[in-house]
């Protein structure tokens, strides 16, 4: 059982959401290849109304995709907790509206921000902020850390620190012999038995790697976004 002085104190989701009160999305992305569709997913869940999504990072990702063309406008982990703070009361709808509807964190951005007790923690304030946690793409090195309870980037510590009564949707990524190795389905079968979490796919495709086709390829991104449309009723 959550203690309620850790469950979301945010105003409930009306459906759809709205501007006093949008859907957080927190999109985790992992060193997979499969990342370079993180913008694409970002640019499509932003044009539905009343929708905000943080992408948390780990620096393989980093890889893929260019994160300042996606989050140019600044925003701190203070920015972030002083909306938390706001969460139920009447200073929450003016807060939305002022941040910026996107933003990238790092593992640099976890550490920064820290310098004496009493500042915020990120990944603390990540996990009071979240409604719903995509890890798309989530790599074979992700996986066997969240089962493993590592907690050695701000990915992995936020993801230790979020509350079972936050969904979560894991959607793996990886070469086929990885997928099929012996490690793969007890871990996907962890995740789902202990923690709670949904497992989306993998699919068959031709892979990046240059093999063929095979299975392991992360869910289209397209069918990604349009769960989350259904999850929250977005509306254009």
């Amino acid at each position: 059982m959550i203690p309620a002085s850790l469950q979301s104190q945010y105003t409930p989701l009306a459906r759809p959401p709205s501007a006093a009160r949008p859907a957080h999305v927190l999109l985790a992305c992992t060193g997979s290849v499969a990342s370079i569709k993180v913008p694409l997913m970002v640019q499509a869940l932003l044009k539905y109304a009343h929708v905000h999504v943080h992408v948390v990072a780990t620096k393989a990702s980093l890889h893929f995709f260019d994160k300042d063309s996606l989050s140019p406008a600044p925003y701190t982990t203070s920015d972030l907790a002083a909306l938390n703070r706001a969460a139920g009361t009447p200073e929450e709808a003016a807060l939305h509206a002022q941040v910026p509807r996107v933003c990238v964190w790092t593992d640099e951005e976890e550490w920064s921000s820290w310098t004496q007790v009493g500042d915020p923690v990120l990944h603390i304030e990540l996990r009071r902020w979240a409604d719903l946690v995509l890890i798309a793409p989530c790599s074979a090195d992700t996986l066997a850390k969240i089962c493993h309870g590592l907690c050695d980037n701000v990915l992995t510590s936020f993801l230790r620190a979020l509350s079972p009564s936050t969904p979560t949707w894991l959607f793996p990524a990886m070469n086929t012999l990885m997928y099929l190795h012996p490690f793969t389905a007890p871990q996907l079968e962890q995740v789902q038995t202990q923690l709670g979490y949904q497992v989306y796919g993998p699919i068959s495709k031709r892979l990046a790697c240059g093999d063929l086709v095979g299975t392991g390829a992360m869910c289209e991104w397209k069918d990604i976004v349009a769960m989350v449309v259904d999850h929250f009723g977005l509306q254009l």
